[in-house]
């Protein structure tokens, strides 16, 4: 009689290990925990990529503002006219007459929309200045300009002593001259109690006055400004290159640049509007946006390299820590972790420190350019759309630099890191 042998239960298969996200994240915090000076320096990279990626935004955003307003106040406000001189009636050697009239000054106050406006031109020749009538020349390096009272208004000298030149002196040719504190320095004239005076081509001038800084026209604070009148009597006409004649510079008020542009020809030659070449202010936000873009684009390079060392940085150290854990990969391998579990768990771990970097980094932009306005009296401008993803970069950066270590964990053997054990 044959006995059917009894069937034991049926063998089930062994359930697949599964990762959940909380042990995922319990055992990156782990592994991150585990050596935190390590992840200190690891994460500073990140740091300082992330806080330099937000501050140059911000900085950039809160310079561009104040160049925004310190040039319309300024820039948007000149009108500058270059004479085209005539070469009829001129002498033969002599220089031919300037296409601005006698009264610019008026003419050009008379346009609507003119706070102020004249004449200057640098004096022809290569004059000499001296603080003694027979001493050397020692204005090396300084100009000689010749200005009406209206250009010389238009330039907002800033005075350090003395006055500005008037319409007296204008109309009575008076040989006085107007110092910027390099000439007065270079001639050694510090007061003018005494009523100094300086020599240009041994004749001399008194001085009048003494100024710091000029609005317009900066090429003035390295040099001396005398009347237009003098100049024409001792120096006679403007010389004839374009660099070198007689040019119109005009302040005007706030959005009234392109008018007094279009109108400024007509009102000094109704003759010959032909004759002047107009230069009205460029458009500020196209300036504003070359100049935001330029800096923008010089500090996001910087910001760049810098997230690419925390990136290396990042790499170099997962990388260490497979290195040293093989023991534990082969053991986790053995009681029946996958390769993707293995992986997931090393780039959680480098993607958390980039995401701490990032929030750091985060902070310390912020703080930065808060404390950069303050020092300066600027208002803070911090964007929210470049702000705000600031710390998900770190993450980003974190999550490529974890890659290859990961694969490298995933692919390790276990049976060759239980034997090294």
């Amino acid at each position: 009689m044959i006995r059917r042998r009894r069937r034991g239960p049926a063998l089930l298969p062994e359930p697949p290990s599964r990762l959940s996200p909380r042990d995922l994240l319990s055992e990156a915090l782990s592994g991150i925990l585990q050596r935190p000076g390590r992840s200190v320096l690891t994460m500073l990279g990140t740091v300082l990529g992330i806080g330099a990626f937000v501050a140059v935004l911000g900085l950039t955003a809160t310079a561009a503002g104040q160049i925004g307003e310190r040039f319309s106040l300024t820039k948007a406000t000149t009108v500058t006219v270059t004479d085209r001189p005539r070469t009829d009636g001129a002498a033969p050697g002599a220089n031919p007459p300037s296409d601005f009239p006698a009264d610019a000054d008026r003419r050009i106050r008379a346009i609507d929309g003119v706070r102020t406006g004249g004449v200057w031109w640098p004096v022809p020749g290569a004059p000499t200045m001296s603080s003694r009538p027979d001493g050397p020349d020692e204005g090396t390096g300084l100009s000689v300009l010749a200005a009406t009272p209206g250009a010389v208004a238009a330039m907002e000298p800033t005075l350090t002593a003395g006055v500005t030149l008037d319409e007296f002196v204008q109309k009575t040719a008076q040989p006085v001259v107007l110092l910027s504190e390099a000439a007065a320095e270079r001639l050694g004239v510090s007061r003018l109690d005494a009523q100094p005076a300086v020599f240009i081509d041994r004749v001399p001038y008194t001085v009048i006055g003494i100024y710091s800084d000029v609005q317009r026209q900066p090429g003035a604070l390295l040099g001396l400004i005398i009347p237009a009148s003098t100049a024409l009597e001792r120096y006679g006409d403007p010389a004839p290159q374009p660099d070198r004649g007689a040019q119109g510079l005009v302040s005007t008020r706030v959005g009234a640049a392109g008018v007094v542009a279009a109108q400024l020809p007509l009102a000094l030659r109704p003759d010959a509007p032909d004759a002047f070449t107009v230069v009205p202010p460029p458009d500020p936000h196209s300036l504003q946006d070359n100049v935001t873009s330029d800096l923008t684009g010089l500090f996001l390079a910087l910001a760049g390299i810098c997230l690419l060392v925390g990136a290396v940085g990042i790499a170099n150290t997962t990388l260490v820590a497979v290195l040293e854990r093989t023991q534990e990969i082969g053991l986790r391998r053995s009681l029946g972790a996958r390769t993707g579990h293995i992986a997931a768990q090393f780039l959680t771990e480098s993607t958390a420190l980039g995401t701490l970097g990032g929030l750091v980094g985060t902070g310390l932009g912020v703080v930065t350019v808060v404390a950069v306005a303050a020092a300066r009296e600027w208002t803070a401008v911090l964007q929210p759309a470049t702000t705000l993803p600031a710390p998900l970069i770190g993450s980003v950066v974190g999550l490529l630099a974890g890659l290859y270590p990961a694969v490298r964990a995933a692919r390790t053997d276990p049976l060759t890191a239980l034997r090294s054990a």
